[in-house]
Parts: structure tokens; C-alpha cells; sequence
């Protein structure tokens, strides 16, 4: 005779993982990728992730050095970023090229040009709105 045994349903609070510097020096090259394919100057992505320019230049030679908590917040939105636009569009291009379309839910502006305002809240409104558009909230 099989015996049940209880089940904790007991709920138990969110602790997310920190990322890993392994993991946020993987999304750092796979941004690398990201800001070619939406046609983002060495600028622009120093400003996208907080760098001054001669470190995220030093960082895209291969000298990645420690990416603090901002940068993996930064990095991780980016990710969700391109995993939206992903889901979003069918061809990977158009989802590339949307970055630099102007965009009524933007007033206007491109979705670069709203993360180029530098803060971490310009990526996750951008981040926010193609999560909503996906369904994904």
C-alpha cells in the first residue's frame, strides 16, 4: 500500500539569485552581438550601460573587469529586451530595426532613443512596453 505523504503548500518569499559575474560577462559579450545588430555606436552603448567610453571599449577588446549590480541589471534588461522583440517579431530584422524607429508609445522617439536617456528605469520603460505588447504581463 502506497503511503501519501503531505505536501508544504505553505508560500514562501520570492529570493531571486544574484547573477553570477560568469553569467553577466555571457550577457556583456551577447550584448556585444545585440548593440551590432541595432546598428549602436561604441557611445551610445557606453551610455546604455553606464560605462565611460575607454572602459567599455577596453571591456569589448576582452578585458571584461567586474560588472557591478547596475551592470547586471542593465545587461538583464537588455536580454528581456531582445527576448520580446524576439517573441515579437518573426524576422529577427525587423526586431533589430525596430530599435531605431520612431514609436507612438514614445511620443515619437525610438526605442534607443529613450534608452540613451542613460538611467536604468530608460531601459526597463522600454523593457515594460514590449513585455506588455508580448502579453508577457
Amino acid at each position: 500500500m502506497t503511503i501519501l505523504q503531505p505536501v508544504d503548500t505553505a508560500p514562501r518569499a520570492f529570493a531571486p539569485e544574484p547573477v553570477t559575474d560568469d553569467e553577466a560577462a555571457a550577457m556583456f559579450r551577447a550584448a556585444l552581438n545585440l548593440f551590432r545588430l541595432w546598428e549602436v555606436t561604441d557611445e551610445q552603448a557606453a551610455t546604455l550601460l553606464d560605462l565611460p567610453l575607454r572602459t567599455y571599449r577596453r571591456w569589448k577588446a576582452g578585458e571584461i573587469g567586474r560588472i557591478n549590480r547596475d551592470g547586471k541589471a542593465r545587461l538583464s534588461n537588455l536580454m528581456g529586451i531582445h527576448k520580446a522583440l524576439r517573441i515579437i517579431f518573426r524576422e529577427p530584422q525587423r526586431g533589430y530595426a525596430w530599435m531605431q524607429k520612431p514609436n507612438v508609445a514614445f511620443a515619437g522617439k525610438t526605442a534607443l532613443g529613450i534608452m540613451l536617456g542613460g538611467e536604468l528605469t530608460d531601459l526597463m520603460r522600454v523593457r515594460r512596453y514590449l513585455d506588455a505588447e508580448r502579453g508577457g504581463w
